[in-house]
Parts: structure tokens; sequence; C-alpha cells
């Protein structure tokens, strides 16, 4: 009777685990990320350059690539988390999940999301572009990222392209031909930390495009 006991205990507790969602993701402060914006500031701010913007590639302005500002004191433009599975109350390390450049002005006809495309073969990369909200039906692998811990410091994260076929790849920076840092697959991994954006700072002077 009591080993029976303590292994439908033992069992419940392995099941528990192994159901729970992963761990949430903590913002600059060590506060539970659940919703709202916020800048990607990476690690080394003032020696790794800036935040996050839209920038295009070469004389087309469509499509857009998310991109890295190199001004060491501009946040940019902040991001938000969506769609993820395990549906808990925050955003969860290491699950799929959407990413959205949190601009109100649309450019392009289409909404700002993280995918990643092909760039031109010399460059054999991936990019991150901005894209159209996933949807049922779509390719929606490639709108997938992850946000994982890196064992640093508590709030210190990476970010990770995770494929069905392939797994996880770390997203980084590229530097291409006329300067642009581009979030790319397969670079160097961009440690960053996440700052919580208020609707003040959110104002239209950080919604431009970084040009080339």
């Amino acid at each position: 009777m009591n080993f029976m006991f303590y292994f439908l205990l033992a069992l419940t507790t392995v099941l528990a685990v192994t159901a729970s969602p992963g761990q949430p993701v903590l913002d600059i402060n060590g506060d539970i990320i659940s919703d709202g914006s916020y800048y990607v500031i990476p690690l080394n701010y003032g020696t790794k350059g800036g935040g996050l913007t839209l920038t295009p590639r070469g004389d087309n302005l469509c499509p857009l690539f998310i991109g890295q500002i190199i001004s060491e004191v501009n946040r940019g433009i902040p991001v938000k988390f969506s769609n993820w599975r395990s549906k808990v109350q925050f955003v969860p390390q290491s699950e799929n999940l959407n990413i959205e450049m949190d601009v109100k002005a649309k450019f392009c006809v289409r909404s700002t999301y993280w995918w990643v495309t092909a760039a031109e073969s010399h460059f054999r990369k991936l990019f991150v572009t901005a894209g159209p909200k996933p949807e049922l039906g779509e390719d929606t692998s490639k709108s997938f990222f992850q946000i994982k811990k890196t064992g640093v410091l508590v709030n210190i994260y990476t970010v990770a392209f995770c494929s069905k076929d392939n797994g996880c790849s770390d997203v980084g920076i590229f530097m291409d031909e006329h300067g642009i840092r581009r979030l790319a697959l397969g670079s160097m991994p961009l440690p960053v930390m996440f700052m919580k954006a208020t609707v003040e700072k959110t104002s239209s002077k950080n919604m431009y495009i970084l040009s080339e």
C-alpha cells in the first residue's frame, strides 16, 4: 500500500513537471513580462549599438528588414510578443512565439511581424524581415522565435529562430556592405535585455526607418 502510494505520488510529480510551461521571461528590472511593449537592449549597451528598427535593402523600400540602430543612446522601436502555445499569462522561455515591431504606422502595406527569409545568394544568410501577421494556412514555421536564457544573469536572453525540422538557430547581428546592422541567423548570438516601454516613450519620434 505504501509502495503504491509513493509510486503514484512520484508519477504525479513527474507528470506535473513535464506538463508545466516554461519559466517566464523577465525584464531588465526582474519583473515578469506578460504583455505590453519592450525595447530590446543589447547586454553591452553603448558598445554594441542601440535598439532595433526597420531598414530597407538597397534601393527598394520593401520588404523591410529588422535592423539595429548604431547610436548607443537610441532604444529604437519596441517589440510585442504573442501566440505562444501554452497560453500561460506570461511570456515563456524556450517556447515558440511571434514577435512584432510595435509601430502604429504600417510600412509596405503589411504588419511588422518577424519572419525569416533568404537573402541574396552572395550573403548566404537568412535575415529577419518584417512581414504579415501569421495566419492559419501559411508557412507560419518561418515566423516562430524563442527567447532563451543565457545563464549569465537572471534577465539576460538571446533570441533564436526555431524551425520544425532543423532545431534552433541563434539570431545575431550581421553588418552588410553598407554598414547596416541587420538581424540574421547563424551570426554570433546577441545577448539582450528587455526594457518596458511606456506610452510616452513609444511616440512617433521612434517610428522611423533606418536607411542606407
